[in-house]
């Protein structure tokens, strides 16, 4: 695919990207993706997880009905081939994501087309879209992997989404859940 077709390139963020982007961000967006919807349904066992005892991050889940708010990136001219080639390093370091292209809603109205979105693939063997909240919950407090602890990724993750005015009621019982995991597995 060549450059040209992505200029400006544009970013869907869901979860980390909001706020570990990672490339040069000219503008943002607040936008909706309809058709999906953010969970935790992926293990990780790069990231926040081992093959030994994988954690979760969150992925794009097609559900009907659904809609994932979260940011529209739009990569700084010049840097559209560099910021591709790090996000499929970043992203499509186990084939779990897909790279996609969709069309996302602006809240400040209108919409922008073929922008890039990394979503699930549920026939991935790290799909985990079979997982309660609960389970969620307990597997994120336990969870390290190299970029850290799993429940740094989902406070991080849920703090700036509230910074930025998207709730999201999930991740916020997830937050409060996992911190009281947390606190009853602590040495005494």
């Amino acid at each position: 695919m060549s450059e040209a077709q992505f200029e400006p390139l544009w970013v869907f963020g869901y979860g980390s990207l909001i706020w570990n982007p990672g490339f040069p961000v000219a503008q943002t967006a607040h936008a909706r993706l309809m058709g999906w919807r953010r969970s935790f349904c992926m293990s990780s066992i790069h990231h926040r997880g081992t093959p030994e005892a994988p954690g979760l991050v969150l992925a794009l889940d097609q559900a009907e009905n659904a809609h994932c708010d979260g940011v529209a990136f739009r990569v700084t001219d010049g840097h559209e081939s560099a910021t591709l080639e790090y996000l499929r390093e970043r992203e499509l370091v186990s084939s779990a994501y897909l790279e996609t292209r969709q069309t996302v809603h602006l809240s400040a109205g209108g919409t922008l087309e073929n922008v890039l979105t990394f979503v699930i693939d549920p026939d991935h063997c790290q799909y985990r879209g079979d997982l309660d909240l609960e389970t969620q919950a307990q597997i994120i407090a336990r969870a390290v992997g190299g970029r850290g602890p799993n429940d740094e990724y989902l406070i991080n993750t849920a703090e700036h989404l509230h910074q930025i005015g998207v709730p999201d009621a999930e991740l916020s019982w997830l937050q409060s859940r996992v911190a009281e995991i947390k606190a009853e597995i602590k040495p005494s």
